[in-house]
């Protein structure tokens, strides 16, 4: 499925939020790639410019709009590399002290704070659909509340 088709699926399951996110700016997006010395790979800028305001569930990838708080993809990366994912990677989403990083050629990783990478998906498309929607949906369905058997 192309990235544009998950991102659409995607924005079908946003969750209302009190101070819903908004989309970044080509300025915005240009001036973070300045501020971290690289060029986003084709497929990460445009999840950037036209899905990063997605709200859903516990996965929740980095954002570069100046209100982003503990979203923000500088802090993130810069935090990341400190603690050792390879400076290669673009770390772009955290779970639990491990990163979701993205190559230059668009494949995604998972970096374990151990250091090993023993996950990946062969892109941003197939990482939000295995990895945010299926994942989540799967969370879901495993909370729902059993039927009382107390009669």
């Amino acid at each position: 499925m192309k990235l544009s088709e998950v991102i659409a699926e995607l924005r079908t399951l946003n969750e209302p939020a009190p101070k819903p996110a908004r989309l970044p700016t080509e300025t915005e997006v240009a001036a973070v790639e300045k501020r971290l010395g690289i060029r986003f790979q084709t497929d990460y800028r445009y999840f950037l410019l036209h899905g990063s305001d997605i709200i859903y569930g516990a996965v929740e990838p980095a954002m570069v709009t100046p209100d982003a708080g503990h979203l923000d993809l500088v802090e993130l990366a810069t935090e990341a590399w400190e603690v050792g994912v390879p400076a290669e990677l673009l770390p772009f989403c955290e779970s639990d002290g491990d990163y979701y990083c993205l190559k230059t050629n668009g494949r995604v990783l998972y970096w374990s704070d151990e250091g090993s990478i023993n996950e990946s998906w062969p892109n941003l498309a197939t990482w939000i659909q295995q990895v945010w929607m299926e994942e989540q949906e799967e969370q879901d369905e495993d909370e729902e509340p059993e039927e009382d058997d107390d009669e």
